[in-house]
């Protein structure tokens, strides 16, 4: 079974361009994602997946495998799409390029145990939310599952709404996934649905066609960059985790 790993990763960002480049403890935050990917031994090949010379050419620098998709994919989905249709693979695990923080141990949770890949597998990985900060950030994509683990409807802002009680555990996406080969194909072929387009979340493309989006519950504690007030909070981490000797 070859599984592939792939970092989508844009220059252009509404709320903070060139974030993939951005410095931590001298290092680019793409190395620092494709750092921690690579320790994870199950996966074949890593790739960065980017539209940007620029990210190319640091890449390169750091001995990083990319492949330069089109830049005019609306959603990292349809990116991963594009990489599936040039590298053939059973699965596909992807990490999104702002995730500096993310451990080998959160990826592992979702590499898959079903052998035959032709069928349609799609699974994310979330966590609790413990901070109420977190709970109204826009930014960061509230979930809803069902009795078996499978994506109900997703929301920036908080769901489920407490109306008939306030005992609720909100949990949020973690950026983990890993999607069989059809299942990143049929994201190329299908276009983006309403839902989709107003809450800006791209796995809509799965459920509002029907399709099943496993959740997989982890203990991860790591937080996307955002900001850069988000990034700030990233290098202080990391710059402990050096001076404990835990990298």
């Amino acid at each position: 079974m070859k599984i592939v790993g792939i970092i989508p990763a844009r220059y252009q960002s509404t709320r903070f361009e060139g974030k993939p480049l951005a410095d931590i403890c001298g290092k680019p935050m793409i190395w620092w994602v494709h750092y921690q990917f690579k320790k994870v031994k199950e996966i074949d090949e890593i790739y960065v997946a980017t539209d940007d010379e620029r990210i190319e050419k640091v890449c390169n620098e750091y001995g990083i495998k990319t492949i330069m998709t089109k830049d005019t994919h609306p959603t990292h989905l349809d990116r991963l799409s594009e990489v599936a249709e040039k590298v053939d693979a059973d699965y596909y695990i992807n990490i999104n390029g702002d995730e500096p923080l993310m451990m080998p141990e959160y990826i592992r949770f979702l590499l898959p145990t079903e052998k035959d890949s032709s069928k349609f597998y799609a699974a994310n990985a979330m966590t609790t939310i413990k901070s109420p900060v977190e709970v109204v950030d826009t930014a960061r994509i509230k979930i809803a599952t069902d009795m078996q683990g499978y994506g109900m409807y997703m929301a920036r802002t908080p769901i489920p709404y407490p109306k008939a009680s306030a005992n609720i555990v909100y949990k949020k996406f973690v950026g983990i996934q890993c999607f069989s080969r059809s299942a990143l194909l049929f994201c190329g072929e299908t276009k983006r649905g309403t839902l989709e387009s107003i809450e800006d979340i791209d796995e809509y493309r799965f459920l509002e066609n029907g399709k099943k989006l496993k959740f997989v519950m982890t203990d991860a504690t790591t937080l996307s960059v955002d900001t850069k007030k988000d990034l700030e909070k990233v290098r202080e981490i990391l710059t402990e985790r050096i001076q404990n000797g835990e990298i």
